[in-house]
């Protein structure tokens, strides 16, 4: 690391937000074209599929399960009406069953779904970051830290519930599970964290789900970004300052 950079955890938080998202995204896009889409079209299509591909972080460990109050955290920013009648299509189509407490898991047809999917997302990520397997799974590890950590600080007495990120964490990672599908579900179990500390940075500024979507560019929004990313920061202190830069180094180089 050069001398005299400083990269503190909420700096670090609002740089890598950016990049894991671009990283997540083009895996996930990669799996839906890749297979992920002929693949749900055997199930049954979306309809059947859209919420075991969401929750599959959860869904797919033996007796996993989402709650109800981590279902509405996910889909915060979704119609909850539309969504339930979504939901209610998968149930009809055998993929998810309800629970008594108002929370889904999958049933037998559909945790083969997601078993599927799995490989599906092994494959496609293999391709896609081929000939990147030392910063795959220098990614890996350094994630797997940050999550770490994330989860024992979200364990804490005196931490701020975070519906989402409680929901979705940790991720399910049966033996052998490659380092791939590791780095896709690592980042996109922590996407979940950011967005529990945004959704609290915009509630603290008197905002809904629905007016913050509608707020333009301008010093308030900047403002929200900014307590986010203080919210954020706390699980990328088990980062050092040069580790963080190798992390961004890392993401900016992979394909996606």
């Amino acid at each position: 690391m050069s001398p005299g950079v400083d990269l503190p955890p909420h700096r670090f938080a609002g740089l890598v937000a950016p990049a894991v998202d671009r990283i997540f995204v083009a895996g996930m896009l990669a799996g839906r074209d890749g297979g992920g889409a002929e693949l749900s079209q055997r199930y049954g299509g979306p309809a059947a599929t859209g919420f075991l591909v969401e929750f599959r972080t959860r869904l797919a460990a033996p007796g996993g399960a989402v709650d109800g109050a981590g279902f509405a955290a996910v889909t915060r920013y979704r119609d909850p009406a539309t969504c339930q009648r979504a939901l209610d299509k998968q149930v009809a189509h055998g993929m998810i069953m309800r629970r008594p407490d108002g929370g889904l898991t999958a049933t037998e047809r559909g945790a083969g779904f997601l078993a599927e999917i799995y490989q599906v997302h092994a494959e496609v990520t293999e391709e896609l970051w081929a000939g990147h397997d030392d910063r795959v799974l220098r990614l890996v590890e350094a994630f797997g830290r940050v999550l770490g950590l994330a989860l024992l600080l979200a364990g804490e007495p005196d931490a701020e519930p975070g519906p989402a990120f409680a929901a979705m964490a940790p991720p399910y990672e049966p033996d052998g599970t490659p380092p791939g599908v590791l780095l896709l579900n690592r980042l996109g179990t922590l996407r979940y964290h950011r967005a529990d500390a945004h959704a609290a940075a915009w509630t603290a500024a008197g905002h809904t789900a629905v007016s913050v979507a509608e707020l333009p560019p301008g010093p308030e929004r900047r403002a929200i970004e900014l307590e986010t990313d203080r919210r954020a920061a706390g699980p990328y202190a088990g980062l050092d300052a040069e580790e963080r830069l190798a992390v961004l180094a890392d993401l900016a180089a992979l394909p996606g």
